[in-house]
């Protein structure tokens, strides 16, 4: 059902002058999407707040509620098309009363981790991109269909929502920083293996492909009622610059059961990290910083280490958020483990004196479709200096691409590994004494690697050729004398 129903939103998108490409697709099926959730959360909580026999107070009120202006109905529940909006006055009160309503919930909610504080947030940073009322019209009778009721529901919507957040992540050079592939996300997890009670932290944290997959491990089994009540407010955190992938993430989050997600939107570089204190730290660190960007000078001054390169400044964040004794895993291009620059050794240096280094897995060409870098994932934990680095070359045997992505039995080899940091064809450990000391060069170069076997000369290919030309002459020749 939920299938079709996607389906036919984006046939009808399709035809919608507003919104050209894929990003726009996920931008405007996740403001109607969330207004709906926001909906049938609103009478879960109406009927839980009945049945203790207490009075429940609507986040939203009046015209303003789903059932009033997306979806009146009659007095036996059929859509009241009498009473709906539709063309442009659909438009005009989407655009005029129904966004500046909901954007001024930032302003009047208690606080940042409120769902109404993500309501105005979100609202705020959102302009509603449908120019005809008509098609709006249909989309919203479409996504009226769909229920956030069980878990399972959520659960299918969360794939269906993935698999357009994937689409979207190659639709153009900006879409590609919002995903993460998911078996990359499940692998980096696996090893870092957050429990109950610890936090978990994301700095860029894009879709919240990493929050997301970190709660889907963490739920596993049977939780009490105060474990899956830590899971919900107070384990998963993020911080978000953008403000379409900070909506997008925020979406994923409650698609994947996570009522009111820790999500700031905020430019994380914009922080001393020289400031932080204990309670501004995590237990875990899973993050894909953006590559580049360049950010002002203004933003360097805040770390010790200063850096045109993006990914280098997240790195140092990510360093200080951790608590002494935390694990992080995170994913930087593969040329920090050998730029001679000042910024990359000194970064280098000062990874491997404050944390253990412990993992590097080296990742193929391709992993990330639509980018030109190769990568490597970074694994550490806090409080130790690094003694020795186990590195993993992974080789999945094929191209990787668009139709060829990286999946989870890809993985499976490096994952069962790295519980021992065992040698192999594709793994080896670099001593941090055998390091060059002034550089800390951390090259990938597998001394395990099978050599290839030499190319063939010139001469020797022709000479073959020749050869096979031949026995087909002589084929083609007896094949003649018996017709």
């Amino acid at each position: 059902m939920y299938d079709n129903a996607f389906n036919q939103i984006e046939k009808d998108l399709r035809a919608e002058d507003g919104v050209a490409n894929e990003l726009d697709y996920v931008e405007q099926t996740s403001w109607v999407l969330f207004l709906k959730y926001l909906h049938d959360l609103e009478n879960e909580r109406r009927d839980r707040a009945e049945l203790d026999g207490m009075d429940y107070n609507p986040i939203t009120t009046g015209g303003y509620r789903w059932d009033n202006w997306a979806a009146p109905k009659t007095n036996d529940g059929e859509f009241d098309h009498n009473n709906a909006l539709t063309g442009d006055d659909l438009v005009a009160f989407v655009n005029d009363k129904l966004f500046p309503y909901l954007a001024k919930f930032r302003q009047s909610a208690s606080g940042p981790q409120t769902i109404e504080y993500k309501i105005g947030e979100i609202f705020t940073e959102l302009r509603n991109k449908f120019r005809s009322g008509y098609i709006l019209r249909d989309v919203l009778e479409t996504i009226d269909g769909l229920s956030f009721g069980t878990q399972a529901q959520r659960h299918e919507l969360s794939q269906l929502y993935e698999t357009r957040i994937r689409r979207m992540g190659n639709a153009g050079r900006n879409g590609g920083e919002y995903y993460t592939p998911r078996p990359l996300i499940r692998a980096m997890i696996k090893v870092v293996d957050p429990k109950i009670g610890e936090t978990v932290y994301d700095g860029a944290v894009g879709s919240a492909g990493f929050l997301c997959e970190a709660y889907d491990h963490m739920r596993r089994g049977n939780l009490s009622g105060t474990d899956y009540e830590r899971l919900q407010g107070q384990t998963f955190y993020g911080q978000e610059k953008k403000g379409l992938a900070y909506v997008i993430g925020i979406m994923n989050m409650i698609l994947h059961g996570i009522e009111a997600p820790n999500m700031i939107h905020t430019n994380s570089l914009n922080e001393n990290v020289m400031d932080y204190q204990e309670k501004d730290r995590h237990d875990i660190i899973l993050a894909n910083p953006p590559f580049g960007g360049g950010e002002r000078r203004e933003v360097q001054q805040n770390f010790p280490i200063r850096s045109g390169e993006t990914a280098y400044l997240f790195l140092q964040h990510f360093i200080r958020k951790m608590k002494a004794g935390g694990r992080g895993a995170v994913v930087i291009k593969n040329t920090f483990l050998s730029n001679s620059d000042n910024a990359s050794v000194a970064l280098r240096k000062e990874l491997l004196e404050a944390c253990n280094l412990h993992t590097v897995l080296d990742c193929p060409q391709g992993t990330f479709q639509g980018a030109g870098v190769k990568t490597v994932v970074l694994f550490f934990e806090k409080g130790e200096a690094t003694r020795q680095t186990w590195f993993y070359q992974l080789d999945p045997g094929r191209s990787m691409g668009k139709t060829n992505p990286l999946n989870d039995d890809d993985l499976n080899e490096f994952v069962d590994l790295q519980k021992s940091f065992a040698n192999s064809p594709k793994s080896w450990t670099v001593k941090r004494g055998d390091l060059d000391e002034a550089t800390c060069d951390l090259s990938v170069k597998n001394p395990n690697a099978q050599e290839k076997e030499a190319l063939r000369s010139p001469e020797d290919i022709i000479a073959d050729m020749l050869a096979r030309d031949a026995e087909t002459a002589d084929i083609l020749e007896n094949i003649r004398g018996l017709l």
